[in-house]
């Protein structure tokens, strides 16, 4: 009998997507559904980026582009990391994919062997794990609890180091599913455990850069340590800052035989960034920045309503991000407790019956690797975000 490939048995789908699914599912039958689900920014990019989309469309040239991304895109995506303090890359050390996701993928299969160890933080996104899974490489978490505000600490860090000898340290901030920052101290302190571990690729999966709250500011291991710079791989993508998720654009800067790796992949995988959505992209990256700058102001004020409404909450634990558009509150008080008929034993059920009861759909964090948690995303309309917080309290206030 013919069988698919082995690799097909580790391969999952995506956990936040079934939740969306469900909550679309339950919105299609008539329910009124308040979704706190997806990871989408839920905004449109600026009409500069259409202008330009309309433009090249027009003047489409029917042909194959660059395996590593257009000079002029590669360009735009240098000068735009320069903003943050990443200087001195080059297009060498720079290559293009379909989203992070993409990036993220490439990279595993260029730098990890079957049997690889990878080592990364958890709560984590859950693509990392899938990713890891169908590699067939050794994913190592690292626990980082609510009581350590959902953050790394350097004697975590340099004690899986020197046990696990990783192939691959993987890294997120700001964090997603948490929205947790590092402050440029923690990373300077991370970062001298890895100058200890010359042999480990350092990948910084750092989409939410741009998204940084209450002045602290965006901190690189390359920032604390110039001399990592030949082991750092920094990750972008035009998602969440530009609102285009579904434009697929995401970035890598680093040493020039892993962009030179990911290039070849490419040339493999997908060939090259369409034209049209080039075009775009390198509107958004050198435009007015007015659409993210405006969201980035109203992402902090919604943060500011959610972490209002968890405090509120009587046993919620919930750590105060400082990015992204997450919100990651430890609701394990409400394990052991029921809602009506419906006893709540874990995330899973507590998100399950949430979404039943209150048409509030949010993530369990055990896909994130957090069993206690629950991600909410407040990417809503506005209109919707305090009523389905008001719904999430109401949810709380029933059990017994």
């Amino acid at each position: 009998m013919l069988q698919l490939a082995k690799r097909m048995g580790r391969a999952k789908p995506s956990a936040i997507m079934a939740v969306a699914e469900k909550a679309k599912a339950l919105k299609a039958a008539g329910r009124d559904i308040i979704s706190f689900s997806i990871g989408v920014p839920n905004f449109l990019p600026g009409e500069h980026v259409y202008a330009a989309a309309r433009e090249a469309l027009s003047k489409d040239s029917g042909q194959y582009g660059s395996n590593r991304g257009s000079d002029a895109l590669l360009d735009a995506f240098i000068a735009h990391i320069a903003e943050i303090g990443l200087t001195g890359y080059e297009r060498k050390h720079c290559s293009t994919g379909i989203g992070a996701k993409h990036v993220l993928y490439s990279l595993a299969e260029a730098l990890l062997e079957e049997g690889d160890t990878i080592v990364y933080p958890s709560p984590y996104w859950t693509t990392y794990q899938d990713i890891a899974d169908i590699v067939n490489a050794k994913a190592v978490t690292l626990p980082c609890p609510a009581s350590q505000n959902y953050k790394l600490t350097p004697q975590q860090l340099d004690a899986a180091m020197a046990e696990h000898k990783p192939k691959v340290f993987l890294f997120n901030n700001p964090s997603n599913p948490t929205g947790m920052v590092y402050t440029k101290d923690e990373i300077e302190a991370l970062a001298e455990v890895l100058v200890k571990y010359p042999d480990t690729w350092i990948i910084t999966d750092d989409i939410y850069n741009r998204m940084v709250f209450d002045g602290l500011g965006y901190h690189n291991f390359v920032h604390s340590k110039p001399e990592l710079r030949n082991r750092v791989i920094f990750v972008d993508s035009l998602s969440k800052t530009y609102g285009m998720p579904g434009w697929r654009v995401g970035f890598m800067a680093g040493p020039e035989s892993v962009a030179k790796a990911l290039t070849t992949l490419n040339s493999n995988h997908i060939t090259n960034i369409p034209e049209i959505v080039t075009a775009a992209a390198v509107a958004a990256l050198t435009g007015p920045q007015t659409v993210p700058t405006e969201k980035n102001i109203e992402f902090q004020n919604k943060r500011d309503l959610v972490i209002a409404a968890m405090n509120a909450i009587p046993g919620v634990v919930c750590p105060k991000p400082q990015g992204a558009f997450y919100v990651f509150p430890d609701i394990s008080c409400a394990f052991g407790k029921a809602h009506g008929v419906k006893d709540i034993h874990n995330d899973i059920d507590f998100c399950n019956v949430l979404l039943e009861a209150k048409g509030v759909a949010c993530v369990p964090g055990s896909a994130f690797g957090e069993p206690k948690a629950l991600r909410i995303s407040y990417t809503c309309p506005t209109a919707q975000l305090e009523p389905g917080l008001k719904r999430i309290q109401e949810f709380f206030a029933e059990l017994s």
